[in-house]
């Protein structure tokens, strides 16, 4: 199952577990192989990052599609690439299906990316054929990929109102938790984030993954639970929440 992740510009996590920092916006997306499933944690910020992490899991997994996608959150740089793979079971949190079906949120989401530099003409692309989760998250969801199971969790709000974490099981636990936890600046709060909610949140990841799991943040370098725990307590204080 494993691969040479580091020839692709991906970086091996555990066996058939890793993980890819986006240029641009320096989002993460993850890969997880089973033996007979392939599920990506979050696709990208425009469609032509999409292909190209398409083409990326194909030479990784000799020739194998993305069979399951897990959305971290409905945010453009984590979910504007969902269109190109087509045939994927995809898995969001509950609300998620409902937000990104809604022509409002998508003109939101296509604003948005263009206030942050995507090119308009690609934002505008992604945003018409965006790809609302078929499956949506209410508490856990445990995946069966062939050899290994997953565990997908709706540990949110916080970030955002639907925040989806992905643990992967194993000698040392993998997490990953969307931007829910960022390793690279400070944890952006923008108009859809819950402040109030987010720190139990945190509290919630730190129960799924344990003291000893590698955590995966949405944007920056892995991290380890006192990482997230600090972090924890930085959002408490700056929202003012217990």
């Amino acid at each position: 199952m494993d691969v040479e992740w580091e020839a692709y510009g991906w970086e091996r996590l555990a066996d058939g577990v890793g993980r890819r920092r986006l240029p641009g916006w320096d989002a993460t997306t993850g890969l997880v192989l089973g033996e007979r499933a392939v599920l990506l944690y979050d696709t990208g910020s425009s469609l032509a990052e999409g292909a190209e992490l398409r083409a990326q899991v194909a030479a990784l997994t000799g020739g194998r599609g993305v069979t399951h996608i897990a959305l971290g959150h409905p945010h453009f740089d984590h979910a504007f690439g969902t269109a190109v793979f087509a045939g994927a079971e995809v898995f969001g949190a509950v609300g998620t299906d409902e937000l990104l079906r809604r022509p409002r949120e998508r003109e939101a989401l296509l604003a948005d990316a263009v206030r942050h530099g995507l090119d308009p003409v690609a934002a505008a692309e992604a945003a018409d054929v965006l790809v609302a989760p078929r499956h949506v998250v209410c508490g856990e969801w445990t995946l069966d990929l062939g050899g290994r199971r997953v565990l997908l969790a709706n540990v949110g709000p916080g970030h955002t109102g639907h925040d989806l974490a992905l643990l992967v099981p194993g000698e040392r636990e993998v997490v990953f938790c969307g931007d829910l936890v960022e390793e690279s600046g400070e944890p952006q709060a923008g108009p859809d984030a819950v402040p109030a909610r987010w720190p139990d949140a945190l509290d919630r990841l730190l129960a799924l993954g344990g003291e000893d799991a590698v955590y995966v943040p949405g944007h920056g370098a892995v991290v380890d639970a006192p990482f997230v725990r600090r972090q924890r307590e930085e959002l408490a204080r700056r929202f003012s929440v217990a």
